[in-house]
């Protein structure tokens, strides 16, 4: 298992936590779920219309 995007992504945490306030990083944050989400909807989608040109 390859950790090194783990500690990339620590780093990015800590980092971005000293520069923001609680405020901030909790905006930051629900946007960045919300970007997860809808990245894992395209995705799931491009899935189900690649099945659907296989067929």
């Amino acid at each position: 298992m390859d950790c090194s995007n783990l500690y990339f992504l620590s780093t990015i945490a800590c980092k971005i936590s000293e520069c923001l306030s609680e405020d901030e990083l909790a905006v930051l944050s629900a946007d960045l779920m919300t970007l997860a989400d809808m990245i894992e909807s395209i995705l799931a989608r491009q899935a189900v219309c690649d099945r659907k040109v296989d067929k």
